[in-house]
């Protein structure tokens, strides 16, 4: 077993975001849609604990997502 394999990371995958007011949230039902501030050729990024490390774009095969890595950041300092 490897040391890293215990270490906790916090992994995001971020399509889009938006503000909406709490009081929308509240009147969604099922089905409802969300308009985000990207397109759907814009990348999908990938944080790990809250720091952007790469993009990539979404894939779907079946039931299956996953995301394909397309741009590794550069590593600051």
């Amino acid at each position: 077993m490897s040391v890293l394999e215990g270490i906790p990371i916090d992994l995001s995958i971020v399509l889009g975001s938006t503000r909406i007011p709490i009081r929308q949230v509240l009147k969604m039902s099922r089905g409802a849609m969300i308009p985000l501030d990207c397109g759907q050729d814009d990348p999908t990024r990938l944080y790990v604990n809250d720091r952007l490390v790469a993009e990539g774009r979404i894939l779907v095969n079946g039931e299956s997502m996953s995301l394909e890595i397309t741009r590794v950041m550069e590593r600051e300092g």
